[in-house]
Parts: structure tokens; sequence; C-alpha cells
């Protein structure tokens, strides 16, 4: 069955269709919000993320574009959580605070590549998550960025050319 449907007959109030969408994009939008943010706040942010769609869910116009619409709220989410986040630690430095570092961020284990998909900015970062480890098309990354498809195409070199050269750094060649 097609999300565009399931989202249809979610509509109408068929719960099982809802049910459905959910467990068919849970683990989608998890991935893609914990690789924006640390394991406990994904969670969290994931709720915030299904609570709103459940809200929205009966106004949406175009259940075709039911995957981009899913992940602009994801982003928004993440987007305000990382805001409220740098608006704390500007306030800590400010007052003279120590800020704490994430110690998920801060574990020597990692894999590389996850450490290098860490250490690249936000902007860069959301496009590769959302292009590549979610597999949307460069229109749809647009869409739910709300920027120019050639500004999803810039970031896409710029953070594919940062990613290869921290990779390249840590001994890893192409």
């Amino acid at each position: 069955m097609t999300d565009e449907l399931l989202v249809v007959r979610a509509q109408l109030g068929e719960r099982t269709a809802l049910a459905e969408l959910v467990a068919r994009w849970q683990a989608p939008v998890w991935t893609y919000v914990r690789r924006m943010l640390d394991a406990q706040r994904a969670d969290d942010v994931t709720q915030e993320i299904w609570l709103a769609v459940l809200r929205g869910l009966p106004t949406l116009r175009e259940p075709a574009r039911f995957a981009p619409w899913l992940f602009t709220i994801a982003r928004r989410s993440v987007t305000d959580r990382l805001r409220g986040q740098y608006a704390r630690e500007h306030e800590a430095r400010a007052a003279g605070e120590v800020v704490a570092e994430d110690p998920v961020e801060t574990m020597v284990d990692r894999a590389e590549l996850v450490s290098a998909l860490a250490g690249l900015p936000v902007p860069e970062r959301e496009i590769l998550v959302l292009f590549y480890l979610e597999d949307l098309s460069v229109e749809d990354c647009a869409q739910i960025c709300r920027i120019p498809v050639g500004t999803v195409k810039s970031r896409l070199n710029r953070a594919r050319r940062l990613l290869r050269a921290h990779l390249e750094e840590k001994g890893y060649r192409p």
C-alpha cells in the first residue's frame, strides 16, 4: 500500500492506516534526527515530530508528498532544538559558566564516518543526511530546507569535500 493511500485513509479516521504510516516511517525519522542530535534528544524530538504529524495530518493537502512534509516537520523540530541548545550555551558562556560537551560526541571509539559527519556544519550535515541517508531527491531536500535547488547542490558539494578532507586526514584514501 502506498504512503498516499495510507495518508488518505488516516485522514478519513482509519487508525490502522495511521499506525502503518508510523511503523513505516518511525525508523527513517529517528535515524535522521539521531544523525542531527544525540540519542537522548533524538528520542524526545522524534516524539514531538509524531505529535506534530498527528495534529497536522488532517490538513495535509497533497498526500503524495507525505515524505517531504514529514521531513519538513522533522527538520523544523531539530532546528528548534538546536536553536534552544545554542541559546543556552551562549547564555552559559556569557555568564562565565563552563559548558559541558556532549558525551556522545566526545567518545573516542566512534566510527570515523560518524565522527566526520558530526563534525560537518549543520546545513551541510543536514543535506547529506537527507540526500544520502534518507534517499530524498535534491528537489525534496530543497523543499524541506526551504532553499533553492542550487543551494542544495552546492551544500552537497561542500559537504562531500569536507567529509573527504576529514577522512583523508585520518588516513583514508579514496
